[in-house]
């Protein structure tokens, strides 16, 4: 495979380019089009790649691409899961390069997509080139490259049940996580789960001079900041009543592998520019990320927040919540007690409305299996050092609802690093990653 690197490097880079300058963000209602555009784009590449097939399927939301390459009933199937939707890009004014303009310095492709996940499942469909030009595939291949992943992939779950005959595989192969390091390679085998909500506190009927009423009236933006210092006691631990009622507590002997993965802890403090960590007490921030649930505020709002100063004693103030969630955390049961508890520490005051957003359920793959073998061996043969297994602190909802219909584990060999910077301004992809991530996929058929 790194010979055919070497010869395609141009054409991988331009073709990739090419779907890294579609703005495909599946949250904007503007970028609708650049959804289906991405889609028959990624169809094309599926098919000059060697699929014997492959079309857009349309679904209750943004389209699906899906490919399959039929070789031996008796063989078995790998199907690779990926997405080609994309975070907003503000704040616009920190990238120092066009988001939809790829461009490489440093060793790196900066754009937005460029790992999450363009990037990613591109070395899918090279690989997959590769194996077909060079006559040593082995496997019966298909591929399904999702619209909806960052806005909680809310329609492929009933498009995956419609179509569960046509997807049915041995396994699901995933790149959409990272690594610990380029010297540290690790495998995922398992993620957590996702509950989001947002909640609106509201106070009087309209804004209020903050002069007239303040001292008289409850502001509506104090009591949200009350409310949600509450959820989180002194020791790290969640309030909200039974959130813990079906987390699995591990093992002194699964801690103690999980343990294996290197850390500096004052690497990570400078690497972030925070003088301290801060978590649940017991746990190492290892353990925080990847074993343990944890409840955050991702933005909050209210009142004014203009240029200048407004003494204004504001009506409504809001906030999104979100909760990663552990395997055996139900989603929407820990959304339902969350609502249940905002509700009822809500002062007489004011008024308070919670309302669901997307969420999904956590997964574990074992590492006995055959695939995360293969996995292991593939990654061991590429960067010359066994990979270590690990839990990713982030969350891909639909692939527990693909485990659930399919009856079959997902497999996350993903080829990211902490500092490509997913979601922000100036998200990256070492070269070398990239690279590497296929050399490494092409090994996994091998030994699969």
């Amino acid at each position: 495979m790194k010979e055919y690197i070497q010869k395609n490097e141009k054409r991988f880079l331009e073709e990739l380019f090419e779907i890294l300058r579609i703005p495909s963000i599946s949250s904007l209602e503007a970028n609708k089009g650049d959804m289906v555009t991405c889609a028959n784009k990624l169809v094309e590449l599926l098919l000059a790649a060697g699929a014997d097939s492959a079309a857009v399927y349309e679904t209750a939301g943004h389209p699906v691409a899906f490919g399959e390459k039929k070789v031996d009933p008796s063989l078995p199937t790998v199907l690779v899961y990926g997405h080609y939707d994309v975070q907003p890009v503000d704040p616009i004014n920190l990238w120092k390069s066009q988001p939809f303009e790829p461009e490489i310095r440093d060793g790196a492709i900066y754009a937005r997509g460029a790992n999450d996940d363009k990037g990613q499942l591109f070395m899918h469909v090279k690989a997959f080139e590769y194996l077909v030009k060079e006559n040593k595939l082995r496997h019966n291949i298909k591929f399904i490259l999702e619209g909806e992943e960052e806005i909680g992939s809310p329609s492929l779950a009933a498009w995956a049940k419609e179509h569960k005959e046509m997807l049915a595989c041995d396994v699901i192969l995933v790149s959409d996580t990272t690594m610990i390091s380029e010297k540290v390679p690790s495998i995922n085998c398992g993620m957590r789960g996702l509950a989001y909500l947002e909640v609106e506190v509201t106070g009087p009927n309209k804004d209020l001079h903050s002069g007239h009423y303040g001292g008289a009236v409850h502001n509506p933006i104090n009591a949200l900041c009350t409310m949600i210092d509450s959820l989180i006691d002194e020791k790290g631990h969640i309030t909200v009543e039974g959130f813990y009622d079906n987390v699995v507590e591990l093992s002194a002997e699964e801690r103690a592998m999980f343990a294996r993965a290197p850390f500096d802890m004052k690497e990570y403090k400078e690497s972030l520019d925070i003088d301290e960590v801060k978590g649940e007490e017991g746990y190492t921030t290892l353990e925080r990320t990847g074993i343990r649930p944890c409840l955050d505020v991702n933005g909050i709002w209210g009142g004014y927040t203009g240029e200048g100063a407004k003494t204004v004693l504001p009506s409504v103030a809001h906030a999104k919540i979100s909760m990663r969630l552990v395997p055996n955390q139900d989603c929407e049961e820990i959304a339902e007690k969350f609502t249940k508890h905002f509700l009822k520490i809500a002062p007489k005051s004011v008024k308070v409305k919670v309302t669901p957003h997307h969420g999904g359920n956590g997964f574990l793959m074992p590492i006995s299996s055959p695939a995360y073998k293969a996995a292991a061996k593939a990654v061991e043969e590429v960067y010359g050092i066994e990979p270590v297994p690990s839990r990713g602190g982030g969350s891909i909802p639909i692939l527990a609802d693909l485990q659930n219909i399919l009856n079959v584990n997902p497999l996350l060999m993903g080829f990211g690093l902490e500092r490509d910077t997913i979601h922000s301004p100036n998200e990256s992809y070492l070269l070398s990653q990239f690279y590497k991530g296929m050399e490494s996929i092409a090994l996994f058929y091998k030994y699969y």
